[in-house]
C-alpha cells in the first residue's frame, strides 16, 4: 500500500512500513526514523493487533520484533502474512532459536536490537525495491 502525498507541485508515494514493537520507547524511536526516511510509518504495539490491521494486499513491510512471540498461533498467522508482506525481523537475543524464529516467519532480514540506523533503512529500502520489482 502505497499513500500519494504532495512534494513540490507532484506527488510522490510514500511506502508504508509498520513497526510492530512492544516496547513504546522503541516503536516511538523506530517510526521517527522510518518516517524521517520518507516512509509511512505506522506503529503497532504488538503481533496481535499488528494483525488485526495488516493488509491484505500490497503494503511495504512490517519491521517486526520477534523477542516476544511465543504464541503459536500468531507465529503461523506471521508466516502466512511474510509470504506476501516482507518482514524484517528484530530481537534483544542473536542466538540459534531467534534466528530460527526468524527463519520460520520468513523474514527477508533479522536484527538484534539495538539496531543500526543506516542498516535497518537500507534493509527496508532493499525489500521493498525488491517487492516492487
Amino acid at each position: 500500500m502505497y499513500s500519494v502525498q504532495p512534494k513540490n507541485g507532484r506527488t510522490v508515494a510514500r511506502v508504508l512500513v509498520y513497526i510492530v514493537e512492544s516496547d513504546l520507547s522503541v516503536r516511538e524511536g523506530l517510526t521517527r526514523l522510518a518516517a524521517s526516511a520518507g516512509f509511512e510509518a505506522k506503529p503497532c504495539a504488538n503481533t496481535e493487533a499488528f494483525l488485526l490491521e495488516a493488509p491484505s494486499g500490497n503494503a511495504a513491510c512490517a519491521v517486526v520484533d520477534i523477542s516476544d512471540l511465543r504464541d503459536a498461533a500468531l507465529r503461523t498467522r506471521l508466516a502466512a502474512l511474510a509470504m506476501h508482506l516482507p518482514v524484517i525481523a528484530l530481537s534483544a537475543r542473536d542466538d540459534p532459536q531467534a534466528r530460527r524464529t526468524a527463519r520460520e516467519l520468513g523474514a527477508r532480514a533479522f536484527f538484534r536490537k539495538p539496531v543500526d540506523a543506516a542498516a535497518l533503512l537500507d534493509s527496508i529500502n532493499w525489500v521493498t525495491r525488491h517487492d516492487r520489482g
